[in-house]
């Protein structure tokens, strides 16, 4: 998922991992689409989900090129594999303006971007727990 920062020029992908058991997000990533943001993906995930989690995620190259052949399963949309992402970023667009397509709330700062987005992500975990 992407938005903006200060301009529209400037997209960020958002990039989420999501447990499929309890539709918490466990790690999650700020940049482009490449493998320098993947990376940053892989290692934000808890030991213990790089050890065994497998991993679903559509196509993109920069996965296959950065994440354990082993622990990813490359799979399109219409798998219903990776249904718990699409929620979350559903959930994510609807109540957070910053993040919407065609809105006037865009962030004018990447750090505050991100920091706004992380607290969606920890109050959202925190909703899923009652």
């Amino acid at each position: 998922m992407w938005s903006f920062t200060g301009s529209k020029e400037d997209k960020v992908w958002i990039w989420p991992a999501v447990n499929r058991d309890t539709r918490q997000t466990a790690g999650s990533a700020f940049g482009d689409r490449s493998g320098e943001t993947c990376l940053p993906l892989w290692k934000s995930l808890p030991p213990d989900y790089r050890k065994h989690a497998v991993i679903f995620t559509d196509y993109w190259e920069a996965c296959k090129n950065v994440l354990p052949s082993k622990r990813l399963r490359q799979v399109g949309k219409e798998s219903g594999e990776t249904a718990d992402t699409e929620r979350f970023n559903n959930a994510l667009r609807q109540r957070c303006p910053c993040v919407v397509r065609k809105t006037l709330s865009f962030s004018k700062n990447r750090d505050m971007h991100e920091k706004r987005i992380k607290m969606f992500i920890r109050y959202y975990n925190k909703s899923l727990l009652h």
